[in-house]
């Protein structure tokens, strides 16, 4: 069987020191191959200048500086016409945005990859393509001014899709100076830290307009763990655990992080960018830095943070100039985060919803950060279309260690006695009666019950033991060979409860029958409610 870990090819751009600062050396820092470490100089000139400015005019919301700090030229309509009628030509049908899209995209691509640059590529490519391996391509961009072009939009030519739209091409962002990894084990499920910090709100703000941000949590947490349950059951889905903190103060947040043992941190909410990776505005009058967010994320193991706001792949200015490492994104991963994704520009909480939601189907499919990244892009590209920005948007930044995995591989499947599996379509599962679309069933006759990510159905509630109870089936002796009794067995600190019809029923460190439809709440009242039920059967009667 084929090797999943993709090949990588690194590649560093930046500004020639003894040259004006039009000028910039490109080289290659990691290759397959070893005749493939080549280099060459380049140089912005106004043709590209002309051609970033006018994509600017179209696809920013924002306005951002001009690359590089020299007066941009001026290029005139019909100029840019003849430009992209050379890159791309005209369209019997088509928007003129789409040919921009596609002009700077096979622009970049020219600059970035001409003479031996692109022979390693192609040989690189191939050697991917051979050993059935994705090729990790990572752009490590050294001058602040070139952080703000789109590289993800990169494409060879008009009609081939951009780099950053996979699978064959895994593109991230990367930089060499960062320490060594640690060793971190891969987890046996997603388990998801969701931070809403304080919302962006005006003083002139309509109130119908302020968002509920408990309300706006609970959508956030219910749309990350549907992901995974909406995969189909050959995809061998990973569980996925949410838990969400809303304007949460420092203290609180700093201890969560650093002894929830989450592999995810997801952030919403206001902020401004900063030399030392912005501020987050947790609550009023609460912030917290880039920097010391970092080495909360550190201590806590985390693999991957997400930032849902328009400047957290964006560098901090002063004085007209662009700050060097002063993105969150990059400063994150200067302190040893392994992945960060953010933003190049504003995002729509729309397409922020549809971005996260592919997201996290793609990290429950156990794909990697990468390709887990350019399966979200790809949606945002067909929902949203080619010539709208909201593909270009999302940034991914790796450390040049990470591999890019977050889950383990799939255990491997129980062996089972013949006679013992249930029915096709009868499948005997946990179901969450909130939502009953999350179903955990039971592999092999057994489902392990508690807060630690090894159990089966994992439980972020401060009741719930780590290690809280057992579901089992069990052959007996008086029954048919083909029919199973199912049995709770408790182990933990609180107990558990069952409600036998009429009264809700205290189990505690013992064993007790459990008929399938029986509702189940462990260790609280408060708990979540739970049923043993047969797959795709209706609600329990016993609580109508």
């Amino acid at each position: 069987m084929p090797s999943t870990d993709p090949l990588t090819l690194r590649i560093a751009i930046d500004r020639l020191t003894q040259a004006d600062a039009h000028h910039y050396a490109i080289w290659v820092l990691n290759c397959p191959f070893p005749d493939g470490y080549v280099h060459c100089d380049r140089v912005w000139d106004e043709t590209m200048m002309g051609l970033w400015e006018s994509w600017q005019q179209f696809f920013s919301l924002r306005r951002l500086p001009a690359v590089p700090h020299v007066p941009s030229a001026y290029v005139p309509q019909f100029c840019l016409d003849e430009l992209l009628d050379r890159v791309v030509p005209t369209p019997s049908t088509g928007a003129y945005t789409g040919r921009l899209m596609q002009g700077l995209g096979v622009s970049l691509w020219q600059w970035l990859f001409d003479g031996p640059l692109r022979q390693t590529l192609e040989r690189s490519l191939g050697m991917a393509m051979g050993q059935d391996r994705p090729l990790h391509l990572q752009l490590e961009i050294r001058p602040p001014e070139l952080i703000n072009l789109p590289w993800e939009i990169i494409q060879p030519q008009p009609g081939r899709p951009a780099l950053a739209l996979g699978p064959q091409v895994l593109l991230s962002r990367t930089t060499s100076a960062v320490e060594a990894l640690p060793r971190l084990e891969l987890s046996p499920a997603l388990r998801i830290l969701l931070v809403l910090g304080q919302d962006e709100v005006g003083t002139d703000t309509p109130a119908d307009q302020v968002l509920q941000l408990p309300q706006e949590a609970q959508v956030l947490k219910d749309l990350l763990e549907l992901s995974s349950s909406r995969l189909n059951q050959g995809a061998q889905p990973a569980l996925c655990q949410v838990q969400t903190l809303v304007e949460p103060d420092l203290k609180t947040l700093v201890h969560t992080l650093e002894t929830g043992g989450f592999n995810v941190f997801f952030y919403a909410g206001h902020g401004v960018p900063g030399a030392d990776g912005g501020l987050l505005f947790l609550r009023e009058g609460t912030t917290l830095s880039g920097t010391e967010l970092a080495q909360a994320l550190v201590r806590g193991g985390l693999r991957l943070a997400v930032f849902n706001t328009c400047w957290g792949a964006q560098p901090d200015r002063q004085h007209g100039q662009v700050l060097p490492r002063s993105s969150l994104a990059e400063v994150l991963l200067h302190h040893g985060v392994p992945a960060v994704l953010a933003m190049r520009d504003s995002i729509a909480d729309e397409e922020a919803l549809a971005f996260i939601q592919v997201l996290a189907q793609g990290l429950a499919q156990r794909q990697s950060v990468a390709q887990a990244m350019a399966l979200a892009r790809q949606h945002l590209l067909a929902v949203y279309r080619f010539n709208h920005p909201a593909w270009t948007l999302p940034v991914l930044y790796q450390h040049p260690q990470f591999g890019g995995d977050l889950l383990r591989p799939p255990a491997l499947a129980v062996t089972q006695l013949p006679g013992q599996a249930a029915p096709a379509g009868q499948a005997v599962v946990m179901r969450c009666l909130a939502t009953p679309s999350r179903q955990w069933p039971l592999q092999g006759g057994l489902l392990r019950v508690g807060r630690l990510p090894d159990n089966d159905l994992v439980i972020l509630e401060p009741w719930v033991s780590g290690q809280h109870a057992e579901i089992f089936g069990r052959h007996l002796l008086s029954s048919e060979p083909d029919q199973i009794a199912y049995f709770l067995r408790d182990f933990s600190r609180f107990g558990s409860y069952y409600f036998d019809g009429q009264t809700w029923q205290h189990v505690h460190r013992a064993e007790i029958a459990l008929p399938l439809g029986t509702p189940i709440r462990f260790g609280s009242l408060e708990g979540q409610l739970m049923e043993l039920t047969l797959e795709g059967s209706p609600r329990s009667s016993l609580l109508c």
